[in-house]
Parts: structure tokens; C-alpha cells; sequence
């Protein structure tokens, strides 16, 4: 039996909710490392104009088909166009592909949450900690369990009393703490110097690989072609201006990636010089980052709130992420939110537990020389969903035209001000973006350019 789909309360609802999802784990382990890799300032002008084109365009289209067809991924692309019913299967995939790997990763962050909670700052700080926590058989499955489950239990509050009223929360606490943080970083001895590697622009470094850096930060960043968008889009109203939403979007996760460089950057580089930006991921987050928060002067203290922003970046991102499969299941097969949310705790100990294993006992299974997560990852991230993405720059820009989503923007009489960017992005530049993303993701993946 199905019941009355569920919808965010307004506008502020679905913002923060969609903000939740596009701030997670790449704004803070790989932004600061792109930025101080590929030339500070310069890397972050390229992103933001990125943001302001690509990225507007792509989310734009996906909240847009969401609120059109008020469906999931699943079927909301087979009501666009019938020809494009096999666009939903694939976007289902990747979030189905993703939530296993990503509570294994919300699991380790859970983890040192409570490490820094204990006052456990200089054990965390020792080279080993990290490797012989995720090499254990147990204690990462436990840790992967309890974030799952509580991912879970928000997605069976539903969409209201659950999702929105979760990043109604923790969005305005993790933009206080990102600031307040960085604001800490900023009074350090010596970081303005760090500051000024962050953010002055050293043209030196500027290649195509700075273009490629920053437009495939932007892609994994803003939950495009992961179904997440579709989802959101379809719970929203149809009173509430998307241009408006889309672009205050953009602002909150632009401004939090930034800021994380700005907690990041200046820290690393006054306690480990420049050679200790060199890692990005896991690498920065779990061992660069402990040794860093080791040797600052109240270093407990701001690690433990580190820590709790980057655990409210994970978790509003894995709601998100869930949300889109179970929506998918509850349009499709007609299901109960709570069944649906079981299937997705199925997938999730299917896929999740090997992931887990695959930095441990499973170490020597390899995939394409990858361990299960990197696989999933690489999977998900580089392969399908710019396929997705590049499928549905063809639907809107060639086959239904960009004419109907525009219609869906301005349904309530709303101006449409970045209309011809949209129209020139969906059908020409977007797609070659996406191409590029594909091609040169897939070869950093087996070691052919460095990325």
C-alpha cells in the first residue's frame, strides 16, 4: 500500500536538505588538497566559475525534473521520454553503488568522533592509529553498523520529520563551526602565510589538469547524477523559486568548501609545512590532520569539533544518498517507506561489510588492482555518473528540449536570468565537460596522469 508522497515544508526545507547532501566529505579532504595543489587562488577562480555555469546548469535540470514529474529517479526520466526509462536504472545505481562504501567511510569518521571525544588526541596522531584501525576485522564493521543505522532511522522519520528537520539542524551548526574554526586556524603563528599559499594565485600551476580538477571537484561535490537532485526536487512545492534555491545551493557549498581550505590549509602548512599538503582523502582526514591537531595548541578541543562538523558533512550526505534509493523503491514497486529502508540496510551489509574487510583481512581481493571501496568508488563516481549526467544533457538539450525545464523554472512567473547560459550549457558545453570528467578520472584511476 502506498501512501501520500512526502514533501519538504518550503523552500528553506528543501535548501538546507539539498545543501546537506552537497556538503559531505570531498568539501573537506579533497578541496583544500586540489586547492593547494593546483595554485590557491587561481584553482578557486576556476571553480567558481564552474559553479556558477556547470554546475548551476546540471542542478538546475535535475531539481527541475524532480519537481516536473514529482517522481524518483526511477521513473521520473521514463515520464520525460519513454526512450530514456533506462536514464533512471542507471541514476538508481550509483546512490545504490555508493551507500554501502560511503557508512563504511561515515563509520570511520564516527570513530575518531569519539576518539577526540575521549580526550585520545595524541594516540590518534601516531602513524600507525589510523592503518590498524581499518586493517581490525570488527571495530570498522561496528562503526560502519552504528552510522548506517542511524543514517536509517532519519530516513524512516520520513521526508518532513526527518530529512528537513535533521538539516534544518545540523546545517546552520556545521556553517557556525566551519567558521569558528577557521577563525581559530586564522589566529595560529605564521598562518598567513599558509593563508596566502591557500589563496593567492601562483599561475605557475595553472594546466589543463587545474581545469580538470576543478570541474570534477564541482561534479562529485554537488550530488549531480546521483538521483539525489530528482528526489529533492520532486518533495519540493511547486510555489518555491528554483533559480533562487539553486543559487543559494551553490552559495553553501561553495562557501563551505572555501572555508574548509581556510580550516585546512593555514593549519597543515604551519605544523607540517607545504610537504604536508601533499595528501588528500582519507590520507589528510585521518592521518595528516591527527598529527596536525597533535601539535596545535588546543588541539583536543578543535579536533573533537572538527570532527563533529566532518561527522554532520557525512551524515546529511549519507541521508541523502539513502533517500534516493529508497524514493525509488517506494515509486516503484509500491512499498512502505519502512520495507524500502530495510532493502537499502540489505544493500548497504552486502556491499558495505566487503568494503570494510577490503582494507583488512580482504586486502589481497583486488578488482582492476583496486580494494572493494576504491572499486565502488571508482565505479560510481567516475564512470556512471558522468554517463548519467551525459545522458541527460542529451534528453533536455536535445530530445525534450531545454525549453521544458525552462517552463518548470518559471511555472510561478519567476524570472529565469542565466536562461540562454542554460540552454548553451545543457546542449553544448556541458556535455563536452562530462566527457572530459569520464575520460580523464578514468586514467588518473590506473595511474596513466596524476590528478
Amino acid at each position: 500500500m502506498s501512501k501520500k508522497r512526502g514533501s519538504f515544508s518550503g523552500g528553506l526545507g528543501f535548501v538546507f536538505a539539498a545543501a546537506g547532501s552537497a556538503v559531505g566529505l570531498g568539501n573537506l579532504w579533497r578541496f583544500p588538497y586540489y586547492a593547494a595543489k593546483y595554485g590557491g587562488g587561481t584553482f578557486i577562480f576556476i571553480y567558481i566559475i564552474l559553479a556558477l555555469t556547470f554546475g548551476f546548469s546540471l542542478l538546475t535540470a535535475e531539481i527541475a525534473i524532480g519537481r516536473k514529474t514529482k517522481l524518483s529517479p526511477i521513473l521520473a526520466y521514463k515520464k520525460l521520454c519513454s526512450k530514456f526509462s533506462f536514464l533512471g536504472y542507471l541514476a538508481t545505481l550509483v546512490p545504490t553503488i555508493i551507500i554501502p562504501y560511503y557508512c563504511v567511510i561515515g563509520g570511520w569518521v564516527t570513530k575518531y568522533m569519539c576518539v577526540y571525544a575521549q580526550g585520545l588526541v595524541a594516540p590518534a596522531a601516531q602513524d600507525n592509529f589510523f592503518s590498524d584501525f581499518i586493517s581490525d576485522p570488527l571495530s570498522p564493521i561496528v562503526f560502519f553498523l552504528i552510522f548506517m543505522l542511524l543514517s536509517a532511522v532519519v530516513i524512516m522519520l520520513g521526508v518532513n520529520k526527518g530529512i528537513e528537520r535533521l538539516s534544518k539542524f545540523l546545517m546552520p551548526v556545521l556553517l557556525v563551526l566551519t567558521v569558528g574554526i577557521s577563525i581559530y586556524t586564522l589566529t595560529l603563528p605564521n598562518a598567513m602565510e599558509g593563508v596566502s599559499y591557500y589563496l593567492i594565485p601562483d599561475f605557475s600551476k595553472l594546466s589543463i589538469w587545474t581545469f580538470a580538477a576543478a570541474l570534477g571537484q564541482l561534479f562529485f561535490s554537488m550530488s549531480i547524477a546521483m538521483g539525489i537532485m530528482v528526489t529533492y526536487g520532486s518533495y519540493t512545492k511547486d510555489e518555491v523559486n528554483l533559480t533562487k534555491s539553486v543559487n543559494q545551493i551553490e552559495i553553501f557549498d561553495t562557501a563551505v568548501a572555501l572555508l574548509a581550505g581556510l580550516m585546512v590549509v593555514p593549519a597543515v602548512y604551519v605544523f607540517s609545512g607545504e610537504e604536508g599538503l601533499g595528501a588528500s582523502g582519507p590520507g589528510l582526514m585521518f592521518i595528516t590532520l591527527p598529527k596536525v591537531f597533535n601539535e596545535m595548541p588546543a588541539g583536543v578541543i578543535i579536533g573533537f569539533l572538527f570532527f563533529i562538523l566532518v561527522f554532520f558533512a557525512a551524515i546529511t550526505s549519507s541521508i541523502s544518498v539513502m533517500e534516493a534509493i529508497v524514493s525509488s523503491l517506494m515509486d516503484k514497486f509500491k512499498l512502505t517507506r519502512i520495507k524500502s529502508c530495510l532493502i537499502v540496510i540489505g544493500i548497504c551489509l552486502i556491499m558495505g561489510i566487503p568494503s570494510s574487510l577490503g582494507n583488512g583481512i580482504w586486502s589481497n581481493v583486488k578488482i582492476l588492482g583496486m580494494d572493494f571501496l576504491t572499486f565502488f568508488d571508482f565505479l560510481s563516481n567516475s564512470i556512471i555518473m558522468p554517463i548519467v549526467a551525459l545522458c541527460t544533457c542529451i534528453l533536455i538539450g536535445w530530445v525534450i528540449k531545454p525549453k521544458t525545464i525552462a517552463d518548470e523554472v518559471t511555472r510561478n512567473g519567476e524570472r529565469f536570468s542565466r536562461r540562454a547560459l542554460f540552454d548553451v550549457m545543457i546542449k553544448y558545453i556541458a556535455p563536452i565537460c562530462l566527457v572530459f570528467i569520464l575520460i580523464s578520472y578514468t586514467l588518473a584511476q590506473f595511474g596513466i596522469i596524476s590528478l
